[in-house]
């Protein structure tokens, strides 16, 4: 598929996660994490109900009983899910802007599957991130809407970093994993090492295809411990 979109594709489903997804959630439960789910992402279970996108599909199912709607426009899947389109709740400054809620969301399936499956990597590698030895006071992994990457925290006050699996952003328009250092000046290790050579935040940065096509996840996982490695100074 083209890199066009992927990107239009990613755009469309971040304001769908951002604007209209994560805030049903969080109108039931005040919170608006998300999680990576098969080949697409969603809302875990709340309230006997979880809202979830596969391909180019919104899918509600609640009490076990499943109804998938089209993904056509902002106003469309609030009016699916019952619920409001909400344009603070769970926006980040690198959220898209909300935009015309009527204009057409550009959702290809496959790269929206695409997507899912590099998220479902990028999960199984922060699980072993988060079980690994030395990995101190790790955070559960949670796919944030406004990001709209699956992260974990981990580290000490001194050394604490995010690590995550980013679709892609204006800076690097395709799939990537990262690890981004809380404050630079604490930690231990080389910061000058041109393993920390991300250009838009103060950290290191593979890009999906970098990864190989054997155990992309396996691979991720070794970066991640890596970095953390070097930034707590055992590297």
């Amino acid at each position: 598929m083209s890199e066009s979109t992927l990107v239009s594709t990613r755009l469309a489903l971040h304001r769908l996660a951002t604007y209209v997804i994560a805030p049903a959630r969080y109108r039931v439960t005040d919170r608006f994490g998300l999680r990576s789910i098969g080949d697409g992402f969603g809302t875990p279970q709340f309230e006997g109900r979880q809202i979830r996108v596969s391909g180019d599909e919104l899918i509600d199912v609640r009490d076990g009983h499943e109804v998938r709607h089209p993904i056509t426009t902002l106003r469309a899947a609030a009016d699916a899910l019952e619920s409001d389109i909400d344009p603070e709740t769970a926006a980040e400054h690198d959220s898209p802007p909300l935009g015309d809620v009527d204009e057409p969301l550009e959702v290809d399936a496959a790269a929206s599957r695409s997507l899912g499956d590099f998220w479902t990597m990028g999960t199984a590698a922060l699980e072993q991130v988060r079980a690994a030895e030395h990995s101190v006071d790790p955070s559960i992994v949670q796919l944030w809407p406004g990001h709209f990457d699956a992260a974990v925290e981990v580290g000490d006050d001194d050394h604490r970093a995010s690590y995550g699996a980013s679709p892609g952003d204006p800076a690097i328009p395709e799939p990537y994993c990262y690890v981004s250092i809380w404050w630079p000046d604490r930690v231990r290790g080389d910061l000058d090492d041109p393993f920390f050579s991300a250009s838009s935040f103060r950290g290191a940065v593979v890009r999906a295809r970098a990864l190989g096509d054997v155990d992309p996840a396996a691979a991720a996982a070794e970066f991640y411990l890596e970095a953390r490695d070097r930034i707590e100074g055992r590297a």
